[in-house]
């Protein structure tokens, strides 16, 4: 009986390391949305770091006038800070001009890729290219 238990138990502590982290085939890479929005909450946490966006729908979207919230994925608290971020680095109330990969179901929600802070220019990316070199596309 006990060979079977420890043979369960061996599956499950190998399998922790599957659960921890998820996909990212729900993203369409192939596909950059760009619209700007009012930052509602930026969300400084492991796994990955959580922007909530208001925006106001494009005329002639069947969306109406109605506030639409939009929810974006980043990476950890770690690799934002050795990019330059804090978790200071967008509050709510911000408006800005935000680049990102939807989701493929069509959900208002996506992987982040850019936001430029309307107030001042600032350029906020996930990518150290870009990063290092704002010019770059």
């Amino acid at each position: 009986m006990q060979a079977p238990a420890a043979a369960l138990f061996g599956v499950l502590i190998g399998a922790l390391p599957a659960v921890a982290h998820h996909s990212f085939a729900m993203f369409d890479f192939s596909n950059t949305v760009k619209m700007q929005g009012t930052v509602k909450e930026f969300r400084w946490s492991n796994p990955h770091v959580v922007l909530l966006v208001a925006t106001t729908p494009k005329p002639g979207s069947g969306s109406g006038e109605t506030e639409e919230d939009w929810s974006l994925e980043l990476t950890s608290p770690g690799n934002l800070t050795r990019l330059g971020w804090s978790r200071k680095s967008l509050v709510p109330g911000d408006r800005i001009d935000l680049e990102f990969n939807p989701l493929r179901d069509g959900r208002h929600g996506g992987a982040f890729s850019k936001a430029t802070l309307l107030a001042t220019g600032q350029v906020l990316t996930t990518n150290l290219r870009q990063a290092e070199m704002p010019d770059l596309k």
